[in-house]
C-alpha cells in the first residue's frame, strides 16, 4: 500500500508521547500490505472499524490498544491508503 501521508503520523509522534513506536510499526505493516477489502484489513487489524463520514467510509484503527485513533481512507483498488486524522480518544469520541 502506498501511504499519504507519514507526515502526519511522524508529527502525531511528536506531539504525543509514546505514539511513536506505534504509528511506524503500523505504517510499516500497512505499507507492505496488500488489502483489498476492510475484512482483509481486520486480519491484520481486528480491531479495524468502518466509519461512514457523509458519502465515503473511512476505515479507524486504535494505535496503541484504545488510547488513540488512527483515520484513514483506503482506496483498495490503488492501494493507497490516505491519512486522515490521529486523534485522542477524547478527541475522536467529540468528533462522532
Amino acid at each position: 500500500m502506498h501511504i499519504i501521508s507519514r507526515k502526519k503520523l511522524l508529527a502525531a509522534g511528536r506531539k504525543h508521547r509514546g505514539l511513536s513506536v506505534p504509528l511506524d510499526a503500523w505504517y510499516r505493516t500497512a505499507k507492505s500490505a496488500k488489502w483489498k477489502s476492510l475484512e482483509e484489513v481486520r486480519r491484520t487489524y481486528s480491531h479495524a472499524d468502518g466509519v461512514p463520514v457523509e458519502d465515503r467510509v473511512y476505515t479507524a484503527f486504535y494505535i496503541p490498544g484504545n488510547s488513540y485513533r488512527l483515520v484513514t481512507e483506503v482506496f483498495y483498488e490503488d492501494q493507497t491508503i490516505l491519512v486522515r486524522h490521529i486523534l485522542t480518544h477524547a478527541e475522536y469520541d467529540k468528533r462522532a
